[in-house]
């Protein structure tokens, strides 16, 4: 299959790359299909979640594990059912970010991640119940904890499943 995006052209993808959101993301809930094209070829540190409904529609998220060792999103029962009662282990996950032309200006949201279950490709956007997890934190306040041969896993332990695993 193909899609034409607005950032990178023509792209070739196969069903199995798709990411499926049941309920769409906040303000985006008519938007179900999307296709994570890695900025970083092999390494979800940064991706696109480009929207199969609408070429005009993606958004950058990253690995907020790769930003901050201390981040630990608690995800509840009811999000863990809808995403197919996945293990912790096979759950990624994902922040958009509102990046800016310096890092003084950009942003992630650290309150409602993207969760996506490793093995079915079934995602849902949380709104995290813990406190400290802001909607716009600023990304240069967040330290970045990994080496870059450690970014091309995706979520906390899940090393071996990466979801944004397409290649441009």
């Amino acid at each position: 299959m193909e899609i034409l995006t607005k950032h990178f052209g023509m792209i070739e993808y196969t069903k199995e790359e798709v990411v499926h959101f049941q309920d769409g993301l906040f303000g985006f809930e008519e938007y179900k299909e999307y296709l994570p094209i890695p900025l970083e070829e092999d390494s979800d540190a940064i991706i696109c979640f480009q929207s199969l409904d609408d070429q005009d529609v993606a958004f950058i998220a990253m690995n907020p594990f790769i930003l901050s060792d201390t981040y630990h999103p608690e995800i509840s029962d009811t999000d863990r059912k809808t995403l197919g009662d996945p293990k912790d282990d096979d759950i990624s996950y994902y922040c958009i970010c509102v990046m800016k032309d310096s890092l003084e200006d950009s942003r992630i949201n650290l309150k409602c991640p993207i969760a996506v279950n490793a093995l079915t490709r079934s995602a849902r956007q949380l709104i995290l119940d813990q406190p400290g997890y802001e909607l716009r934190h600023q990304i240069k306040d967040l330290s970045i904890t990994c080496k870059k041969e450690e970014r091309s896993h995706v979520g906390p332990a899940k090393k071996e499943k990466p979801v944004a695993g397409h290649k441009r």
